[in-house]
This record gives C-alpha cells, sequence and structure tokens, in this order.
C-alpha cells in the first residue's frame, strides 16, 4: 500500500511531511503504551496495605461549614 505525503498531512490537518510524521510517530508510541499495559498487573509495583487504608478513620475537622450547593448559579 502506497501512501503519499499529500493524503497524509490532508487526512491529519498539517502543513508539512514532517509534521504528518512527528504525528505518525507521536500516535504509534501512544498505542504502544498502551498495549504494554497488561505487562504490568501482577508485577507488585504498588507497596501497601490495601485492608489497612480502606478502614474508617476520622476525618479532621477545620471548623468550617460545608458549603451548601444548590443548582443555581449566581
Amino acid at each position: 500500500m502506497r501512501i503519499s505525503w499529500r493524503n497524509a498531512t490532508r487526512v491529519l490537518g498539517v502543513k508539512t511531511y514532517s509534521a504528518a510524521v512527528n504525528i505518525a510517530l507521536a500516535e504509534t508510541l501512544r498505542i504502544k503504551k498502551i498495549e504494554s499495559l497488561p505487562n504490568f498487573f501482577g508485577k507488585g509495583l504498588w507497596q501497601g496495605n490495601l485492608s489497612e487504608m480502606r478502614e474508617d478513620k476520622p476525618r479532621v475537622r477545620s471548623g468550617k461549614k460545608p458549603v451548601r450547593r444548590t443548582g443555581k448559579q449566581r
């Protein structure tokens, strides 16, 4: 399949071949990063105690009353 630089620049909405190549490279890298995400699952990247983190802890109050919002904008 032959792709012309004119068609690529028109479709991508850029003026130069270099800009079209830069967009194509950035998009390729973005897709490769997305494709590699499943490799991180189960690798133990996060350290901590999830049970402890989920425990209810009292919140510190600042003494101010909460701002009540209605649906109306002033």
